[in-house]
């Protein structure tokens, strides 16, 4: 069986590889992701048999990965990894196969590994556990704990030091260590890198649609979904269009 990992903190995250390695030898990690735009991807490139998933990460959490699941990998048992009970509880009534409180023990872990390899021997499938937790998700994202959400950024323009309002950004794409910002009017140079973006935007108003670019979803005019899987994104008050990859369209199904 393979097994993806998908958690922020790099010391948590080596500290579940190795007791993985040690409860289950037969396991084969498939991808170590510190972020859920790259545990998506990982997902829908590797299919893997589980997945361990933070529940809160940086931009897109453990539950939109799993909700995303239904669609992009179907077969993968899902387990989510938190330090909240009450976000282990839920995630447990809504479908996961499993949850481990962190920090994670040898024990509770052995038990897990018990029920996930009883599930596999089983042949049972995830996919309605999934659809349905997918379907509790966009009736109830309570789940999340909020945090005070950005009004406004400073970014450059040449010599210029413009001052943005958020709901006046069309999207944010990354640009090496720095982000683009894009508004109507052009655009500008935020001195941070997207990945730090990400914890401190609303999401219900901003959406990642590719490792790489973070859209408002009032700019969004319409998308386009083409034979492979991924999308075209129109926007409404800018010419260019935007690539959507095929495991983030996955998103946008249960919104």
């Amino acid at each position: 069986m393979t097994a993806l990992v998908a958690e922020d903190e790099t010391l948590l995250r080596r500290a579940l590889v190795e007791a993985l390695q040690v409860a289950w030898p037969q396991l084969r990690i498939v991808a170590e992701c510190e972020d859920g735009a790259e545990a998506l991807e990982a997902l829908a490139e590797h299919c893997p048999d589980v997945a361990f998933l933070d529940i809160r990460m940086p931009g897109l959490t453990g539950l939109d990965i799993a909700a995303a699941a239904v669609d992009v990998s179907p077969q993968t048992q899902i387990v989510f990894v938190t330090a909240y009970d009450q976000h282990a509880i839920d995630a447990f009534e809504h479908g996961a196969i499993d949850y481990l409180l962190k920090p994670v023990t040898p024990e509770r872990l052995a038990v897990t590994v018990q029920r996930l390899q009883a599930r596999r021997n089983r042949g049972q499938s995830e996919r309605d556990a999934l659809t349905e937790l997918a379907q509790r998700l966009t009736a109830n994202r309570s789940a999340r704990e909020d945090k005070p959400a950005l009004t406004w950024i400073t970014a450059s323009a040449g010599r210029e030091t413009r001052l943005i309002l958020i709901d006046d950004v069309a999207y944010f794409r990354a640009d090496n260590k720095y982000t683009t910002v894009v508004t109507a009017d052009g655009e500008a140079l935020l001195r941070k890198p997207i990945r730090e973006l990400l914890d401190v935007l609303d999401g219900s108003r901003f959406k990642q649609i590719h490792r790489s670019t973070i859209v408002n979803l009032k700019a969004i005019a319409g998308i386009v979904r083409d034979d492979s899987g991924k999308g075209t994104m129109r926007l409404r008050d800018r010419p260019e269009t935007l690539t959507v990859s095929q495991p983030f369209m996955a998103l946008f199904k249960t919104m």
